[in-house]
């Protein structure tokens, strides 16, 4: 990843790096964990005006961040959003996403980097122990294309239909406790908070309490959230829930349960969190995020950095 963050500030002119590398140095500063998956502008650098080298690289810097699965979604994103801004009578118009470059990717200090615009949000932190990735949040709009060259594409296709596969096939007595309204709240639950706030979820049916065949289904969905990341940090994240007991993981819904209802999930463990939404434009506009409790913005690597450096 130092790779591709040192590729893009070589295209990149001195007021693009400027623009990049705005606001405070250190990636711990409170304010570097406000956040948006919205419309509007962000500090940073703006994709708007970037030529085809610079794009490239902005793109290369994506896909080191991910698993060849998350950089598959994360590009994903950005299609979704051409798609509607061509559909909204915007077609052509350039890609408006941020970069803030946080810190020295040639320097033995942590840094970090994230890309943020409508529906994308990727939060990057590096030290020498390892990488954290989240806040990470996917969203697609419209959930499932249906005009165009793209038709009949579902970005987050598998994330609704390995939930819905799972909740329709409870029995009556366990889906009474997994399904907490036949409403759904109108987006994720944990919105942009900076820490993500595992008390406002419903609690939902714990993996315990499923037959084997649901545990695998909430087994694999979590792996699919889990896989937007590097392989060996995906790997580590699986490695602490298997060892903490995937009897905890839990699994709550809301709306209905058939293809098109508008609807919502969650998934937790005792170190991270799920939420998936599909309820705006009749159940056509989706939501996914990833929040890890203890290493949302590389708090953790932050923490042993600063005590292993000044006790």
């Amino acid at each position: 990843m130092r790779e591709a963050a040192h590729a893009l500030l070589s295209v990149l002119d001195p007021e693009q790096v400027r623009e990049l590398c705005t606001g405070p140095a250190r990636p711990d500063a409170p304010e570097l964990r406000e956040w948006t998956y919205l419309p509007g502008s962000r500090p940073g650098l703006c994709t708007e005006g970037l030529d085809d080298s610079q794009r490239a690289a902005v793109d290369r810097l994506l896909a080191a961040a991910h698993s060849a699965t998350g950089a598959e979604l994360a590009r994903g994103a950005i299609e979704v959003e051409r798609h509607r801004r061509a559909t909204a009578g915007a077609a052509g118009a350039p890609d408006r996403y941020w970069l803030r470059l946080l810190g020295d990717p040639g320097g033995d200090a942590p840094w970090a980097w994230r890309m943020n615009g409508h529906h994308l949000a990727v939060h990057v932190l590096i030290t020498a122990d390892g990488v954290r990735v989240t806040p990470h949040f996917i969203g697609a709009e419209p959930a499932r294309i249906t005009q165009g060259p793209q038709a009949g594409r579902r970005l987050l296709g598998l994330e609704e239909d390995l939930a819905r596969e799972l909740v329709t096939g409870l029995d009556l007595d366990r889906r009474a406790v997994a399904v907490f309204d036949t409403v759904p709240p109108d987006d994720i639950l944990t919105r942009d908070d900076p820490f993500a706030d595992p008390g406002r979820l419903p609690a939902g049916l714990t993996h315990d309490d499923m037959t084997p065949s649901q545990r695998r289904l909430l087994e694999r969905l979590v792996r699919r959230y889990l896989d937007r990341a590097p392989t060996a940090y995906a790997r580590q994240c699986w490695d602490e829930t298997v060892a903490q007991g995937l009897g905890a993981l839990t699994f709550a819904w809301g709306g209905g349960r058939a293809p098109g209802d508008r609807h919502y999930y969650c998934v937790q463990a005792p170190d991270f969190l799920i939420e998936y939404d599909n309820t705006q434009d009749d159940g056509n506009h989706a939501h996914s995020v990833w929040r890890h409790l203890r290493h949302d913005w590389g708090i953790d690597l932050l923490r042993a950095h600063y005590t292993e450096q000044h006790g």
